[in-house]
């Protein structure tokens, strides 16, 4: 062997071998944190497939019991994540400005949402979450009332026809597409009327089978997941999206150009659009101090497709989960009956923005159900540089952070008695003396939830709705849905409800 070949070769070797034993340094760091023992090559991925049968839910509850509240495991040999369960340390992460970065999982949103507010970072995030902001200004939200009245009454109407259990979950699935259809791009697509519509069947289709991408591993890589049956299905479902969100944006740049042509009135069109289409013509009249727009139609499309995404599913599981615990305390349910009683009496009107704030105690009903039932059980981040935590535990640089928003809500520590339903913990003076990261549905901090006031007011509104002329119960008694955490809060088998006339 030649010199110089010799010489790259030992380059080589001595570049490979600090690699390695840098490597095992911060293996032996991210292994200071408790945790299931690993296999090599599948990490505790084999626990999660085998043990678990791949339930998010069982097998936090599981290592929570067993390794505490601060805990690591492997997926696969290359990725530790590491799991949070005390408030403690969730607000060290989330009241942070510096890890706000999410985990290397929400990348499987990207083909779907691209690198909008949700799943973008750095200059890109700070740029549009400053530019999407107004959008969600309360003189803008109260104009959709309207919507979410028009739209539950169709769904209060569908419950009345019904007989016998149904599933409520799928219900309110169609109804909340409706409402985000017609707030975030200002179009109808009749979802609780045509629910075998390509668009209505698209959306199920792409939302089922991201789910299933997130509960197997082996699928979390574009190359196998893409060949998959699950990609095939996602795949070609986001066709059908892709295409809708790209003519809807499209129609409306061209009837806004139309418009400014023939010179009508910005002051009352725009009152028009805002209306309906808030949302979509934000981000098509965003420009700067010289005129050019902010958004080209990509990044429009991202950021319509991102709303899509956040408002739709995750309101249903939420109003589903509410509805079954409503259903589960017959106390509750009179209760609110008594305040729908107290701010509509015998009229059949629809409810305003001050009715929506008179409903203190439908209130108190839902953040007591996004206690026990929030709709995102985990959020992820990921860290970039070695962080301290409670207990002298050290996230190294490197690894994701879980942090269960579900196992957080049902701490003894923070809530007595956590598995009772009682809508009073969040009375003022019941919420003086609890730490403040140990209820955060909609997250904390830099990055939370930019749409929890719309949810808010979409989930009080719905519920108000069907509480003024349904009554709820369950379809036998000491039924409990059995939920599964993935992306979203699920029901294994649905949320089972029986509804009758009040």
């Amino acid at each position: 062997m030649d010199p110089i070949t010799l010489a790259l070769l030992l380059v080589f070797l001595a570049g490979a071998t600090y690699l390695l034993s840098q490597r095992r340094k911060w293996v032996r760091q991210v292994d200071l944190i408790p945790g299931p023992p690993a296999i090599p090559i599948l990490g505790n991925t084999w626990d999660i497939m085998w043990r678990f049968k791949f339930n998010q839910t069982r097998t936090m509850e599981a290592w929570t019991k067993k390794y505490g509240d601060v805990f690591r495991f492997w997926v696969g040999c290359s990725v530790p994540v590491v799991v949070l369960v005390k408030p403690e340390d969730v607000e060290i992460i989330l009241s942070s400005n510096k890890h706000i970065e999410k985990s290397y999982v929400y990348r499987q949103l990207h083909p779907w949402i691209g690198t909008g507010l949700l799943t973008s970072s750095g200059k890109k995030w700070h740029t549009r979450r400053k530019l999407i902001t107004p959008t969600f200004h309360f003189r803008i939200l109260d104009q959709f009332i309207e919507v979410f009245n028009r739209h539950s009454d169709i769904l209060v109407s569908r419950l009345l026809k019904t007989s016998g259990t149904i599933n409520i979950h799928e219900f309110m699935t169609l109804c909340t597409l409706d409402v985000i259809c017609e707030t975030a791009m200002g179009t109808k697509v009749n979802a609780q009327k045509e629910k075998d519509s390509s668009y209505v069947t698209a959306i199920h289709d792409v939302i089922t089978s991201f789910h299933a991408r997130t509960m197997k591993p082996w699928l979390h890589g574009d190359a196998l997941f893409n060949v998959s049956k699950d990609g095939r299905t996602f795949n070609k479902a986001l066709t059908v999206l892709h295409k809708y969100t790209r003519d809807v944006v499209e129609s409306r740049r061209r009837e806004r150009e139309s418009n400014r042509r023939d010179s009508l009135s910005a002051t009352d069109k725009e009152l028009g659009m805002k209306k309906r289409i808030a949302f979509l013509d934000q981000l098509l009249q965003a420009s700067d101090s010289s005129g050019k727009p902010l958004l080209d139609d990509g990044g429009i499309q991202e950021e319509v497709d991102t709303f899509m995404f956040e408002g739709h599913d995750t309101t249903a599981a939420g109003i589903s989960f509410i509805l079954y615990n409503i259903a589960a305390h017959p106390e509750v349910q009179d209760k609110l009956a008594e305040e729908m009683d107290d701010i509509f009496g015998d009229s059949s009107r629809p409810a305003t923005s001050q009715d929506l704030q008179n409903m203190k105690y439908a209130e108190r009903v839902v953040k007591e159900s996004l206690r026990l039932y929030p709709s995102v059980p985990v959020f992820g981040r990921s860290i970039h540089e070695d962080l301290p935590i409670t207990g002298g535990h050290v996230i190294p640089a490197g690894c994701s952070v879980a942090m269960s928003v579900l196992l957080m809500g049902r701490n003894a520590k923070h809530w007595p008695n956590p598995e009772k339903f009682d809508p009073d913990r969040f009375l003022p003076e019941n919420t003086v003396s609890r730490h403040p990261y140990a209820y955060v549905p909609f997250s904390a901090g830099a990055r939370n939830c930019i749409g929890q006031k719309f949810a808010m007011m979409e989930m009080k509104s719905t519920v108000s709705k069907v509480i003024r002329h349904c009554k709820l119960s369950l379809p036998y008694p000491g039924y409990k849905p059995e939920v599964e955490g993935r992306a979203i809060l699920k029901a294994n088998d649905g949320v089972l409800l029986r509804i009758s006339p009040r």
